[in-house]
C-alpha cells in the first residue's frame, strides 16, 4: 500500500460522511464526487466497505429504489450519529491540518497570502 492510499483510507470515513450529508446519494454517484473533488485514486473496492461500515455504525442510513436507468440503487443519507461523527472529524481535521500545515510551512505561505 502506498502511502497515498495510507494517508487516503485514514480520510475515507470523513470524507464519505461530508459527501453525504450534502444529500442523498448512491456509490457510484459519491465515486464522482470523489473524483470532481480530486480523490482520482478511489476506486469501487475502497467506497463500499467504508460505506457498509458507516451503515453498521449508525451513521448513514440506506434506502434501496429502483434506478431509471437500470438496477436498484442504495441510496445513503446522514443519520443524527453520523452528523456528530462529521462534526468531531472537522474538527479533528482543522487540527491535524493547521500542525501539518505549521510543520511543512504551509500555514505560513497561506497566512502571508491573506495577508496581502
Amino acid at each position: 500500500m502506498s502511502t497515498s492510499s495510507q494517508m487516503l483510507k485514514g480520510l475515507l470515513d470523513g470524507s464519505l460522511l461530508a459527501l453525504i450529508a450534502k444529500g442523498e446519494t448512491y456509490g457510484y454517484e459519491i465515486i464522482e464526487k470523489l473524483q470532481k473533488h480530486e480523490f482520482a485514486v478511489v476506486s469501487e473496492g475502497s467506497i463500499y466497505p467504508v460505506l457498509m461500515r458507516l451503515q453498521k455504525h449508525n451513521l448513514v442510513a440506506t434506502e434501496l429504489r429502483k434506478s431509471p436507468n437500470g438496477p436498484k440503487r442504495k441510496y445513503y443519507t446522514i443519520t443524527a450519529e453520523g452528523e456528530k461523527e462529521l462534526q468531531l472529524f472537522k474538527e479533528q481535521w482543522r487540527q491535524l491540518s493547521f500542525g501539518m500545515n505549521s510543520i511543512l510551512g504551509e500555514g505560513d505561505e497561506q497566512n502571508a497570502k491573506s495577508e496581502i
